[in-house]
């Protein structure tokens, strides 16, 4: 068995595609998964499944018994254990100075941007938010605020064409450090 991810996007926020925690772990188990635990209410779930399994598969799994108990569509990725503990140990921002732990985060996109994608993007300035990708993660520190940013889910799935979802650094550490329990 093996530790997975799942990050689900734009469920529980204003009130739009209310998930409960307690059912969706439910639906989880349903699918034959593990170990499922849940972290706060916006579609973190860590659990754990064969060793060898296709996270693609997982995904589109996960989406379509959503879909069919909810009625919504909801983008997800899975990632495994060793996709993110270098996002984790490797983020560029810790090594510079005056950054506020509270102001990181990193978006997670479901595929890799292609690279004419991410040179038009790197071409444009978004001071005071600044931003590196790294394949298939987008480290952000924005130090007026998350909610005062333009480099959001929606900027980066229409700059790079790919789906993308947002987590703060604190939620970040404690999904690892609940893979490395499971």
């Amino acid at each position: 068995m093996a530790a997975f991810l799942s990050i689900l996007r734009g469920i529980n926020v204003s009130g739009q595609k209310k998930i409960i925690m307690k059912d969706l772990k439910a639906l989880y188990e349903g699918l034959g998964f593990s170990k499922v635990e849940t972290y706060i209410q916006s579609g973190n779930v860590v659990f754990e499944h064969e060793q060898n399994s296709d996270t693609k598969v997982m995904e589109e799994e996960i989406r379509q018994k959503i879909s069919e108990k909810y009625g919504f569509e909801v983008p997800i990725i899975v990632k495994i254990f060793d996709e993110l503990l270098p996002v984790v140990n490797e983020n560029p921002f810790l090594k510079k100075e005056n950054i506020q732990m509270d102001k990181l985060h990193v978006t997670f996109l479901a595929d890799f941007p292609k690279q004419e994608m991410i040179d038009k993007i790197l071409t444009i300035s978004y001071l005071p938010d600044q931003f590196i990708i790294a394949g298939k993660e987008i480290y952000l520190y924005c130090p007026e605020g998350y909610g005062n940013t333009k480099l959001t889910n929606s900027f980066f799935e229409s700059k790079l064409k790919v789906t993308a979802t947002t987590r703060n650094w604190k939620t970040v550490n404690e999904l690892f450090s609940m893979m490395q329990r499971a």
